[in-house]
Parts: C-alpha cells; sequence; structure tokens
C-alpha cells in the first residue's frame, strides 16, 4: 500500500498557507493547493482531502509533493508544460533564415512570404513566424549618407559645441534655404474627412509659381525669422536676408550662424559684407549632414503642417501662409533641446564608414 508522505509545517508556514487559503483577493486555485497541504498537515489522507476540495487525488497527490520540494511559493504557479510539438524543426527554421539573408530570388530583389514559401515548400505563415522571431524584415530598406567632408570632426565639434554650450552674450542662429516651394493649385482641392474615411486630394494640379524661404532658427527660444523671396540665384538674396538678422536681433550681442556649404554663403560678396559687421561669426555644418542643422527641423514642421497638404492660387498666397504660420509659431515658440554629444556622433559615424567598408570587400 502506498503512503503518501508527510507534512510538518513551521510556524511560518503554518501562518502564510492560512492566510493564502482564506484571502479573498488570492486566486481560487492557490487557495485550494493551501488548503491541501493544511489538511495534509493535520494527517488527512489523499482521497479524504481530494473530497472536502472539490479536486481528483492525483491532484492531490501533485500537490503535496510539490510543497515538499518547493515549500509556499511552489503553490503559486503551475509547473511549466511542454505545449505541442512544434511544427517547423530547427532544421526548417535554419534554412529559412540563411535563405532570407544570403541569397535572392531569380525576378526579384528580396523575397516576400509567398515566393520563398514557395522556394522551400512550405506555407507564407510559417516564413511570417520564423521571420518575425528572427527580426528579419526583406522587403523594408533604409538610406544612409556618410559625409566626406575632410573637416567633418572639426566642423562637427564647432556646431555641437554651440548647439550645446552656446556663448554667453550671443545667439545662435541656424540658418537655411528652402528654395522651390511650389505654389500648386489642386484642381480638386483637398475633401473634408469623414468617419472611418481620409481626407482626400487630387493628384493633379497646376503650378503657380515658386518661392525660397529663408529662416534662422534661435537656438534658445526657437522664435524664427524670415523671409521669403521670388528666387534663389544670387548671394543678394542671402544678403538681403542677412540684413534683415542684423535689424531684427539686438545690436549689442554677437551673432553666430549655422550655415550650410552652399556657395552663395562663401561668395566674395557676402563675404565682404561680412567683414564689415564683425558680430556675424559663420560656423559652416559638414558636407552632406544638413541632419546637423538644427532649423532643418523647422522646414519639415512647416511642410508637414502648412504647405502640403494646402492649394494656393498665386505665390502671394502661399507666402502669405507661410508669414500666418510664422507668426503664430513665433507666438508660443518651442526651441528644439539638442541632446547627442559630439563623441557619440563621431562614434556611430565611425562605425558606419566600417561596416560600409567591410560591404564593399
Amino acid at each position: 500500500m502506498r503512503i503518501a508522505p508527510r507534512i510538518e509545517l513551521d510556524a511560518v508556514a503554518q501562518r502564510e498557507l492560512a492566510a493564502l487559503a482564506r484571502r479573498g483577493r488570492v486566486e481560487a486555485r492557490v487557495q485550494q493547493r493551501a488548503k491541501v497541504v493544511l489538511l495534509a498537515a493535520q494527517g488527512w489522507q489523499n482521497k479524504d482531502i481530494a473530497v472536502e476540495v472539490d479536486l481528483d487525488r492525483r491532484q492531490v497527490a501533485l500537490w503535496r509533493q510539490r510543497f515538499l520540494e518547493g515549500g509556499v511559493e511552489a503553490l503559486m504557479h503551475d509547473a511549466p508544460r511542454p505545449g505541442r510539438t512544434p511544427s517547423v524543426t530547427a532544421e526548417v527554421e535554419s534554412s529559412i533564415v540563411d535563405k532570407t539573408l544570403h541569397d535572392k530570388p531569380i525576378a526579384a530583389t528580396h523575397w516576400s512570404t509567398r515566393t520563398l514559401a514557395a522556394q522551400l515548400g512550405v506555407g507564407p505563415t510559417t516564413i511570417r513566424r520564423v521571420w518575425k522571431r528572427n527580426g528579419l524584415k526583406p522587403h523594408r530598406q533604409s538610406s544612409f549618407k556618410l559625409s566626406r567632408d575632410p573637416r567633418f570632426e572639426d566642423k562637427l565639434l564647432d556646431v555641437v559645441g554651440l548647439y550645446l554650450n552656446p556663448p554667453e552674450r550671443a545667439l545662435v542662429l541656424s540658418c537655411d534655404e528652402k528654395s522651390q516651394i511650389q505654389a500648386l493649385n489642386r484642381t480638386q482641392p483637398g475633401l473634408s474627412m469623414k468617419k472611418g474615411r481620409a481626407g482626400t486630394v487630387t493628384h493633379d494640379y497646376k503650378r503657380h509659381g515658386t518661392t525660397t524661404l529663408f529662416a534662422a532658427l534661435n537656438t534658445l527660444d526657437g522664435t524664427v525669422i524670415t523671409l521669403c523671396q521670388p528666387q534663389h540665384r544670387h548671394a543678394e538674396k542671402w544678403l538681403q536676408f542677412l540684413r534683415l538678422i542684423q535689424r531684427r536681433t539686438p545690436k549689442h550681442l554677437q551673432l553666430h550662424l549655422i550655415v550650410d556649404n552652399y556657395g552663395t554663403h562663401t561668395h566674395p560678396d557676402v563675404q565682404a559684407w561680412l567683414a564689415k559687421h564683425p558680430r556675424f561669426v559663420m560656423h559652416f555644418t559638414p558636407t552632406s549632414a544638413s541632419w546637423l542643422n538644427m532649423v532643418e527641423r523647422f522646414f519639415r514642421d512647416i511642410s508637414e503642417n502648412r504647405i502640403r497638404r494646402d492649394s494656393f492660387t498665386s505665390v502671394p498666397e502661399l507666402e502669405l501662409a507661410i508669414d500666418l504660420y510664422v507668426e503664430h509659431h513665433n507666438a508660443n515658440p518651442k526651441p528644439f533641446i539638442w541632446t547627442a554629444s559630439a563623441n557619440d556622433i563621431l562614434a556611430k559615424v565611425t562605425r558606419a564608414k566600417a561596416a560600409l567598408a567591410r560591404s564593399k570587400r
């Protein structure tokens, strides 16, 4: 005759089990297990405990043994179960991953779930699950561009230093031009959104000219100085903007302007004007590094929020919309906060260059 192992409780275990057995916010199955152990400690047989707590006798024996092996904590959780036998073996999954990473279909640049499934003789859902488990997304592609400026590090340190540690008694202005902004008149302007449907707009349009937006973003408070010009072909347009900055900023403050390497910014006429106005100090971003110029964030916002989805019948109407947006922006400006250090950026660029060099071998 099989005899169940005896359970003896110390004072601590007795209190914990009694609390679990009567506590209102404990799972019912945990209460049931606590009662099994308490009754077993009192000398009850498994068949009698099973009747008392409404369990099968084998379950009573199971939880009695679990308590002996793991204590009160063992009653709180179910033991791990083996689960269903996986339909995809490790060999099949390895084959899917290897094919995805190191092979291409004959008539395409990358695999889809259906083309790879047909190639390997499995279902598309199997391919999708394996890709998800392994973080594979062959349909996606991201682009990048590395600056080849020989003075990249010096310029990076200079610009990021202005963002993170601006000089005293000076203004730091991030400046650039957004050229060729088109006044597009949709043949059917955007329709209002309806419940369950996005706003619509026709694809065809009429062009009514272009304008160039010059902007200088104050990195301290987020305000913007702007000027719209009908064309952007000569340094005279940039000089007009510099004169506007001269008028719109306090005369006693030095001005540090962050600009890109566009030829207009280094034109001889511009250089001569700057020599006569020594409070202007120019700082150039590296070649192919427009992301370093903070004013690009402002250009993105005005494009997304005001220009791209609207319709304009003339350039003056477009420029009026820009002016009203800037006025609203400056009424409650919010500066963009630069947080990345120059060392962190340099480390990422170094890793990207190393990865690019490896891919060319």
